[in-house]
């Protein structure tokens, strides 16, 4: 397959070191993605190496034309067959418990102890600071009876042994162990016994210092030797170096075996507590962006009749907290990590994604975004001059792979022009402006005389959802440079309104059902038929003054016709939208853009659908996808298998997929504030709601949202009319 041309001034990295190429941030490397899947090799099971239509295929040799073997006098002797390369296979995540409060992380199974198998350990920054971590009491390890994540940063483990001699079947001890993804883990004994215990209680301590991207590849190195440190033990290596101390200090510390000890005496129905910090040689404590008072992020609440909205609008937002980093060079600018634990660094694309879909917890996000990614937009002169950089995405088995900085490139002045209309701070929006006319440049001169917007790949597709990103680009654009009396907008629109007309011819493929939108065109104008749920980025108009949405790329009868492609089940597996229909050619459940449901374009397909009035379709595919949230504790993964919804069935957890994920965590945000309809203008002084009148979900109140910097609060009632509660002074409701 051939490789993207590579940008000039490459921007540099902005990820967490050692998470692999999975988290780099590249204008010319591929899509982030799980270590041992990068260029030239496929997540396992996601079918054979995509082709674009009309690529050759390799040769192979006419008939006839191979030499005839030497007599056997000379034959040279066989060589052994050469190894078979197998992908890498990496460790799952589905069943771990990963505690993220970045750059810090900490990851476990359901088991409690940490035994430095597969991804198990603390880790900052991208490196395994502590690998193995296991308790035992009077010489027995504590049986594990529950673990769950009490929040974002952290998990509850408790286990149970029986420590009375003649204490019956019953367990009198109680272990619970509290870990923090800032490197700190807590263990308390509880006693139920009759009289006093003295309890001899071991710590067995181990790195490797390993990174990430070795450990997923399975090349982590051995243990390193231990020794003693203050309260506790110390670890060296090529690397650096990391410590565990220990409050109350250990009565034992022995550096050979790794072990701290402690002569624990626990008084009848008393308890003690053990307290271990880990740090890394050079690294102060964490402190996650999420958890101070500057997050950039309100602390929204949503209650109604149904209670699973309130638990996955707090989840949503602890997630997003915990994804939260800062710019190492600017601090006041915060953006999200794309997921934990693959991609703890910056992808352009989704970064400003989510960006947008969290417009209603505020606008500090968006300016932090968008300031950190002005700082790596390309300088001219140049066919690439005003791009945001950013790595190819995988696209599926029909289309090879697709450049995410071009996606990035036309987000830019889309995030920007809603933002403002949110409230984003005049000074901001200026100080950004000339950014986003960079990117509207781009747009232009790579279109030039033409209609579409091709791949910056030479020969490659004209696919649809770039189109509608373009398209949606140019008419925000040209409002954004209206207001600030800036040339450019009409030609913007003139240029969109040529797009529409075309699109609606060229893109559209007639069938026996009614017609579908084609994924991409080839060069030679032939269309890609494969139909899956990137389709729902047509539905994504933008949003312009006065609380309206812009046009879009289909015209009504073919918005119709694609609403009701994705409430058939061949697209809504009852969980979301599959990434491509169960009828194509190449479909895969597990296939990460080839039928597994994801989270944000389902998202995005529900607040498409219901602005659209597709009311039906659209809480169809919201209570699906608010099902799935509450079979995963309401922590949504990035993608699941799009296997099809059974009466008490759950989904299936796809074992590589970020959980966080930034875009996964936003949608929760989007989805509900989808159901009041907010569209604010706050330049304009006016707030508009038209909220989801069939209110699948019963009532619904938003608290805590932010409009025009200032607290807004909005119900939508049992009927479908929606009272704003709580707004700025001043804001008019608009009619």
């Amino acid at each position: 397959m051939a490789q993207e041309p590579s940008f000039p001034g490459k921007a540099p990295e902005s990820r967490i070191p050692g998470t692999g190429p999975d988290s780099r941030l590249s204008n010319t490397g591929p899509e982030p993605r799980p270590p041992g899947t990068g260029s030239g090799s496929r997540l396992p099971g996601t079918g054979p190496e995509p082709r674009f239509p009309g690529t050759a295929r390799p040769s192979t040799p006419p008939a006839g034309g191979v030499a005839p073997p030497p007599p056997p006098s000379v034959r040279p002797p066989l060589a052994p067959p050469p190894p078979v390369r197998r992908p890498a296979q990496l460790p799952p995540t589905h069943t771990t418990l990963i505690c993220v409060a970045l750059p810090g992380l900490a990851i476990s199974t359901d088991q409690g102890q940490l035994t430095g198998q597969g991804l198990e350990g603390f880790y900052r920054g991208g490196r395994r600071v502590l690998a193995r971590c296991q308790v035992r009491v009077a010489g027995r390890e504590p049986l594990a009876v529950q673990a769950r994540m009490t929040a974002a940063d952290r998990a509850r483990f408790v286990g149970t042994l029986r420590a009375s001699p003649d204490g019956g079947p019953d367990p009198d001890v109680v272990v619970e162990r509290v870990r923090h993804a800032d490197g700190t883990e807590r263990i308390t004994l509880h006693s139920s016994a009759p009289r006093p215990l003295r309890l001899p209680v071991e710590v067995s301590l181990g790195t490797d210092l390993a990174d990430l991207g070795m450990i997923a590849s399975g090349t982590a190195g051995p243990e390193l030797p231990a020794s003693v440190h203050a309260s506790g033990l110390r670890w060296t290596g090529a690397a650096g170096g990391a410590a565990v101390t220990a409050d109350p200090p250990p009565s034992d510390a022995l550096a050979s075996a790794g072990l701290l000890r402690w002569e624990l005496d626990l008084p009848p129905g008393g308890s003690t507590t053990l307290e271990l910090r880990i740090r890394q040689d050079g690294a102060g404590p964490v402190r996650a962006v999420g958890h101070v008072a500057t997050s950039p992020l309100a602390q929204a609440r949503a209650t109604g009749d149904d209670p699973r909205v309130t638990a996955l609008l707090g989840t949503s937002i602890e997630d997003l907290q915990a994804l939260l980093l800062r710019d190492p060079a600017h601090p006041s600018d915060t953006h999200l990590a794309a997921g934990a634990p693959w991609r703890c660094g910056m992808a352009p694309a989704e970064a400003l994604a989510a960006a947008r879909m969290t417009l209603p917890l505020g606008t500090g996000l968006a300016a932090g975004t968008l300031r950190t990614l002005a700082r790596t937009q390309l300088p001219g002169p140049g066919p690439r001059s005003g791009m945001i950089p950013g790595p190819r995405r995988d696209a599926g088995a029909h289309l090879p792979p697709g450049c995410t900085g071009t996606e990035a490139t036309l987000l830019f002045p889309v995030l920007l022009a809603e933002a403002r209309r949110w409230g984003l701070p005049e000074q901001v929006t200026e100080e950004l402006l000339p950014t986003a006319e960079r990117c509207l440049t781009w747009l232009r001169t790579t279109v030039g005389d033409g209609i579409y917007l091709p791949d910056p790949q030479p020969g490659g597709p004209m696919r649809s959802e770039t189109q509608a990103h373009a398209h949606r680009a140019a008419l925000l654009g040209a409002d954004l440079l209206d207001a600030y009396g800036r040339p450019g907008g009409a030609g913007l629109r003139q240029w969109a309104q040529e797009l529409r007309t075309a699109f609606r011819d060229d893109f559209w493929v007639e069938d026996r059902g009614g017609g579908r939108p084609a994924a991409a065109l080839t060069p030679d104008g032939r269309p890609v038929p494969q139909f899956g749920a990137v389709a729902a980025h047509l539905l994504d108009t933008g949003l312009l003054g006065a609380g309206e949405p812009a046009p879009g790329l289909l015209d009504k009868v073919q918005t119709e016709q694609l609403a009701r492609l994705f409430g058939s089940p061949a697209l809504d597996s009852g969980w979301g939208l599959r990434g491509l229909g169960v009828k194509e050619v190449g479909y895969n459940p597990f296939g990460h853009r080839s039928g597994a449901v994801r989270v944000q374009e389902t998202a995005v397909a529900v607040a498409g659908l219901a602005t659209a009035g597709y009311e039906r379709e659209a809480g169809s595919l919201l209570r699906g996808l608010l099902a799935a949230a509450e079979a995963f504790g309401h922590r949504l993964p990035e993608m699941y298998a799009g296997e099809q919804r059974t009466e008490g069935g759950v989904p299936l957890p796809h074992p590589a997929a970020c959980r966080p994920a930034a875009t996964a965590a936003a949608s929760g945000v989007l989805l509900l504030t989808t159901l009041a309809g907010i569209r604010p203008d706050a330049p304009a002084g006016t707030v508009m709601l038209r909220p989801v009148r069939s209110v699948p979900l019963g009532e619904i109140s938003l608290t805590g949202l932010r409009v025009a910097g200032e607290p807004f609060s909005v119900r939508v009632g049992r009927l479908g009319v929606a009272m704003v509660e709580e707004a700025a002074a001043g804001l008019q409701l608009g009619a």
